[in-house]
C-alpha cells in the first residue's frame, strides 16, 4: 500500500492587491530593513556634521573681534593683561598657537564633551547653559510640532479623500493663518486671551516663587503657560501639513492600486488609511523630520514675545553679548538636531516605502 503524501497549504491571509506583485513576497516575509541604504545615509551625514563642526570652527575666527575683547571692553580696564592672556587660553584664542592646532584642539575639547565657558551666564560651562534652556524648547515646541503634524496629516487625508466636499474650505483657511507671522498671532493671543480674559498667562514658564519639581503645582504652571505658546505654534503651522497632505492623496487616489483595492470591495476607511494615507504620507515624514530638526532654533521669536526660557533666547542672548563659545554650542546643537532627525525619517521613509528595500534586494 502506498500513502499520500500531502504538502501542508500556507494560509496567512495574503492581501488581495498584492497577489502576483513583488510587494507581495516582502508583505509574506514582513518588513525588511535596508541595512545599505541606511549605511550610505549615515556615512553622508557623518560627513554633513564634520562640515558643520568645520563652519562651526572657523566663523566665529573670521568675524571681527572675539568674546574676549568684548569682555575686556565691558570690564572697563579692570583686568590685567594677564588675564586677558588667561582668557584667551581659557577660550581657545590664543594667537600664539597655530590655528591647525586650535582646530585640533576645538575637536579634543569636542570629543571629550566641552564646550567651552559662556561669558554671558557667569563663565558657566556651556553645556550646562544649553542643558537649563533646550528641555524647555523641545518640551514646547517639540509637543506642539507633533500636535500640528498629527492634526494637520490627518485632516489633510480626509480632506483629499472626500475631495470636492465642503471640507475643501478648510483648505484656504488654514492656508490663510499659515501667512500670519507667529510674533503678531501671539501677541493677538495674548491680547485676548490674557488681557481681556485673563484665561492664561501672558509669559514666562512658570510664576514666581514656585518651586520646580514633578509635584502637581509646577505642573499645572507649566501646562497653563505653555498653552498660549503651543496654540500659536499649532495654528499658523497646521496650514501646512494639511495643504500637503491633501495634495498628495489627491495624487495617490489615481493609482490603479487603489482603484483595485476598491473594486474588489475592501472598506472606504482600510483604503483610505492602510493604502492612499499610508503611500501619502512619505513625503510628509520627510517634512516632519526637518520641522522636529528646527524645532531647537525656530523659536527665537516665538520665545521672545512669551518671554520663554528657550534656546532661542539663549542664542539672542549670547549674540548680544558676543558670546562666541555659547553661540558655537548653540549651532552644534541645531546642527545635530537636524541631522538626528533626517537620519531617523530616513530609516522611518526606508521602511514604511517597500520600493526601497526592492531596490537594495
Amino acid at each position: 500500500m502506498s500513502a499520500e503524501t500531502q504538502t501542508p497549504v500556507d494560509k496567512t491571509p495574503v492581501d488581495p492587491t498584492l497577489v502576483g506583485t513583488t510587494a507581495a513576497r516582502t508583505e509574506r516575509s514582513g518588513p525588511r530593513i535596508p541595512w545599505r541604504f541606511i549605511g550610505g545615509r549615515v556615512a553622508f551625514y557623518l560627513f554633513t556634521l564634520w562640515a558643520a563642526i568645520t563652519v562651526n570652527f572657523f566663523l566665529p575666527r573670521m568675524m571681527k573681534g572675539d568674546a574676549v575683547s568684548s569682555f575686556m571692553a565691558r570690564s572697563q580696564g579692570q583686568l590685567t593683561p594677564e588675564a586677558e592672556k588667561a582668557l584667551r587660553a581659557m577660550f581657545g584664542l590664543d594667537t600664539s598657537v597655530p590655528l591647525w592646532q586650535q582646530y585640533l584642539d576645538y575637536w579634543n575639547m569636542l570629543l571629550h564633551g566641552n564646550l567651552g565657558v559662556s561669558i554671558s551666564t557667569g563663565m558657566a560651562p556651556v553645556g550646562d547653559a544649553i542643558a537649563s534652556a533646550l528641555p524647555w524648547t523641545l518640551g514646547l515646541v517639540g509637543v506642539a510640532t507633533i500636535i500640528s503634524f498629527v492634526i494637520g496629516t490627518s485632516l489633510g487625508a480626509v480632506i483629499g479623500w472626500k475631495r470636492g466636499s465642503g471640507l475643501d474650505a478648510f483648505v484656504p483657511v488654514t492656508t490663510f493663518l499659515g501667512t500670519i507671522p507667529y510674533f503678531w498671532l501671539g501677541l493677538i493671543f495674548i491680547a485676548i486671551f490674557s488681557t481681556t480674559l485673563g484665561w492664561f498667562p501672558a509669559g514666562h514658564a512658570y510664576e514666581v516663587g514656585v518651586e520646580p519639581g514633578w509635584n502637581a503645582e509646577f505642573i499645572s504652571e507649566v501646562v497653563s503657560h505653555a498653552v498660549l505658546p503651543v496654540a500659536t505654534i499649532v495654528v499658523v503651522s497646521l496650514g501646512g501639513w494639511v495643504l500637503g497632505m491633501r495634495n498628495m492623496m489627491l495624487t495617490v487616489l489615481d493609482e490603479d492600486y487603489i482603484t483595485v483595492a476598491q473594486a474588489k470591495g475592501m472598506p472606504n476607511r482600510r483604503v483610505l488609511w492602510r493604502y492612499a494615507a499610508r503611500n501619502a504620507v512619505l513625503p510628509q515624514i520627510q517634512s516632519f523630520a526637518l520641522a522636529l530638526g528646527f524645532i531647537v532654533g525656530g523659536t527665537l521669536v516665538m520665545e521672545m514675545v512669551f518671554s520663554y526660557p528657550g534656546i532661542g533666547l539663549l542664542l539672542l542672548n549670547a549674540t548680544n553679548a558676543k558670546d562666541y563659545a555659547l553661540m558655537q554650542g548653540i549651532f552644534l546643537v541645531l546642527v545635530l538636531a537636524v541631522l538626528v532627525a533626517n537620519i531617523i525619517a530616513d530609516i522611518a521613509y526606508a521602511i514604511l516605502d517597500p520600493r526601497t528595500r526592492q531596490t537594495e534586494a
